[in-house]
């Protein structure tokens, strides 16, 4: 039960058996200030700061006739209404203040998840993470050689712990409760203070969702607020995607493949639309149509894989390089949003290369995109899939056809991801099109079938590297998004970064157990091993795409699952074991349903690896030995990363048949 309840000269908020919000004038827990925003951005990274103004305290309350509380400083220059409807809050400025901090009450043992999807931490106390859509960075700690070399430049391109593609304002808490905003523009959510969490918008008016229950029950009440999952094309889940970008040469050394055994479900070549060499690496041709100098028979190419079940997929995002045929012609509609003081385009340097940011405010521009674009350039032409890029670029110091950017920016992925489904969904191919993001905010999840982790470091990094693509998976699950996975061998190689062949092999291990699995050439793919590099890389993709083909129908159960249940394919522990503390801070493995527990390997050279088994029996599933609950250090070989299966499951055989 939600309740808001008026007491001597403030107001408390019940939820799940407790106070969460008690304001009183001897402890304020609701403030206000006026703000002075400052934005900076290079090349999709940014850094926010304010110049607020704090108001006086609110220490006094009046309860109107509707049931609505107002609190006012004593000079009744600010003001606050504090409403309750069902279990919606909502928190306005009635005095034109737009800063609104709200401070919650913690209990010793709370502890919290969400953010969206985070890749250094699944637990959110002791910290701060501001909710603001950006490059996630590279290397991801401040102080390390190579995140200090990225943000050398003065670009802060090398990013800390908070920085993510997709941040969410939502908030899960062991106690019981959960709550997610519905406010697009920036906020903060701070658990550092010890027994706080503390709310911080740049707005005026605060809507706040509340659930109960447990873990389980709120990540479905989630799913149910986001919107419905949307299920995976059953093609994609029989076998790896294999990417490679080299033209024509492409096509043969995926035979090569094939001809080895591997399983393979679909080609996924990000350069049908050409190259363009950078220093950053080899980066595409921003226009969004098929390069016949660097694919000269793809028609042909594309039909003759589809009759052998191998899908082509390919590349898109939301810009236009100013050299490309389609900028003038979105230019000549007047499609891309515009400088503050002409009408000219705004472009953004995306390093070395400019493009113009397509207007999805504009309902025209946004419907030219859709069909233009995705629709007759893309799905008519053959592609049955692609990557969806990018998002998270939206300056603020542009002008929109409708709308402020500083609200628009954290909406900007959830307004390209529903004009990919609209194109899809023109084309009657709902379901049957596998496209993938790594951009997101709130609402993102209604749309998008598939996130990917985006641009890991190829490396074992704590915070860049293997690691990260798992609580990466855990803590967008948790806020409504069914199904994860990742670039397998990742993508980011700079300053002499480049990929060992145990990464690679290890990184194997773990897309085969995600729902699915795809390979990246990578930023530099000249000085990086690929998956056809060596003998063994051959080998272990051949066993690990065949693996992956061999778990289609447990797959298709979690999909099954996902739409049904609302509950993600790639689980943390405690959304089955919410009464195992000992659950709460795991973010190396994960449950893959119900009845598969898998522990990747994310350390360099480990041969070993501790590993938490919650109550049940488990088998290990390349040994079949019965292990008890609790930890293990277990032996994990390249080749046998450690997963253990429910010998009492539904396909428990399915499982001891990878073991042959």
């Amino acid at each position: 039960m939600v309740k808001l309840t008026p007491c001597e000269g403030g107001v408390g908020l019940l939820l799940a058996g407790r106070t969460l919000l008690r304001h009183a004038p001897e402890s304020p827990a609701i403030s206000v200030a006026s703000g002075n925003p400052q934005v900076t951005m290079v090349r999709g990274n940014f850094r926010l700061a304010d110049d607020a103004v704090a108001a006086a305290p609110l220490s006094r309350a009046e309860v109107e006739a509707d049931g609505r509380v107002t609190l006012s400083s004593p000079d009744s220059i600010a003001k606050v209404a504090v409403e309750l409807q069902g279990a919606r809050l909502t928190l306005a400025a009635l005095s034109g203040h737009d800063r609104i901090t709200i401070d919650l009450a913690l209990e010793p043992g709370d502890v919290l998840w969400g953010g969206g999807e985070q890749m250094s931490y699944l637990v959110l106390n002791g910290r701060n993470f501001p909710i603001w859509t950006s490059e996630p960075g590279v290397g991801r700690e401040p102080g390390t050689h190579l995140t200090d070399q990225a943000s050398a430049d003065g670009s802060f391109a090398g990013g800390d712990y908070w920085t993510t593609n997709y941040p969410e304002p939502t908030v899960l808490c062991s106690a019981g409760w959960a709550l997610s905003l519905a406010n697009a523009e920036y906020v903060e959510l701070d658990a550092r203070t010890e027994g706080v969490l503390r709310i911080h918008v740049w707005s005026g008016e605060v809507i706040i969702d509340l659930f109960e229950g447990a873990p389980a029950s709120l990540v479905r009440q989630l799913g149910e607020r986001f919107g419905p999952r949307q299920a995976l094309p059953d093609w994609a889940l029989g076998g790896a995607v294999v990417g490679l970008k080299q033209g024509e040469a492409s096509f043969e050394r995926l035979e090569k493949l094939v001809d080895a055994g591997a399983a393979v479900s679909g080609l996924w070549c990000e350069d049908w639309v050409g190259i363009r060499e950078t220093s950053f690496g080899r980066r595409l041709f921003w226009d969004w149509q098929w390069n016949a100098d660097r694919y000269p028979d793809l028609p042909a190419r594309i039909a003759a894989l589809k009759a052998r079940g191998i899908r082509f997929l390919g590349y898109v995002n939301p810009y236009l390089a100013v050299d490309g045929p389609l900028f003038p012609e979105a230019a000549a509609k007047g499609y891309f949003a515009r400088e503050l003081e002409s009408d000219a385009p705004y472009l953004v340097d995306f390093g070395e290369f400019h493009a113009g940011v397509v207007d999805f405010t504009n309902p025209e521009a946004a419907a030219w995109f859709a069909e233009e674009v995705i629709g007759k350039r893309m799905l008519d032409f053959g592609l049955d899939g692609w990557m969806a890029d990018f998002g998270e670029y939206l300056p603020t110091d542009l002008r929109l056809f409708d709308g402020d950017p500083m609200q628009e920016h954290n909406r900007w992925p959830v307004r390209w991801a529903e004009i990919n489904a609209r194109a899809v969904a023109s084309r009657g191919r709902t379901g049957d099109v596998l496209w993938f993001m790594r951009a997101g905010h709130t609402g993102v999840q209604a749309h998008c079938p598939l996130l990917w982790a985006g641009d890991q470091s190829v490396d074992f990094s704590r915070h860049d590297g293997i690691g990260t693509v798992i609580t990466a998976a855990l803590s967008s699950g948790l806020v409504g998004n069914a199904f994860s996975h990742s670039d397998v061998g990742g993508y980011t190689s700079l300053f002499g970064n480049v990929r060992t062949e145990e990464l690679i092999l290890r990184w194997y291990e773990l897309g085969a157990f995600s729902p699915v699995f795809r390979t990246h050439e990578g930023n530099r793919p000249d000085d990086n091993l690929q998956i056809d590099s060596t003998p063994a890389l051959i080998e272990g993709f051949v066993r690990w795409s065949r693996v992956h083909e061999s778990l289609a129908p447990y797959v298709r159960h979690l999909v099954a699952e996902a739409q049904a249940e609302g509950l993600p394919a790639q689980r943390a522990l405690f959304l089955h074991f919410p009464e195992d503390t000992a659950t709460f801070a795991v973010q190396d493995q994960y449950l893959y349903g119900a009845e598969l527990l898998v522990a990747p390997v994310i350390e360099a050279g480990a041969v070993m690896r501790k590993v938490y088994l919650p109550a049940g029996d488990w088998r290990h599933i390349w040994s079949g030995q019965a292990y008890a609950p609790g930890w293990h250090d277990v032996a994990a070989p390249i080749g046998a990363p450690p997963v253990f299966y429910r010998p009492d499951g539904a396909f428990a055989d399915l499982f001891r048949s990878l073991a042959a």
